[in-house]
């Protein structure tokens, strides 16, 4: 007999980006990222320039794992972007000569 998990906690994460296509990005890169336990739900969405990331988990506990290792893995989105998109590098050079 299978037994439905219900998710009492949840949290909402609004990840603002420069634009659409990097949050576009970011959401391409992250969504390959399954959650290994079925303990947790994730759903990832871009709206317009924001990334948008919904959990739900059984428990507190489990939420905060699952939380913490997504904003590691957007950590290293973010770095990768930072170091090697040509219009992030390109904008950083305009506010630099301008500001």
């Amino acid at each position: 007999m299978a037994t439905e998990l219900t998710y009492p906690c949840s949290l909402t994460l609004d990840v603002p980006f420069p634009d659409a296509r990097l949050a576009n990005v970011a959401l391409q890169a992250l969504r390959v990222d399954k959650e290994l336990s079925a303990l947790v739900q994730k759903d990832l969405s871009a709206v317009d320039s924001t990334l948008k990331v919904q959990y739900k988990a059984t428990t507190n506990r489990m939420l905060r794992v699952a939380v913490n290792s997504f904003f590691d893995s957007l950590a290293l989105v973010l770095e990768v972007m930072e170091q090697l998109d040509v219009d992030v590098i390109e904008a950083r050079g305009v506010q630099a000569k301008t500001g």
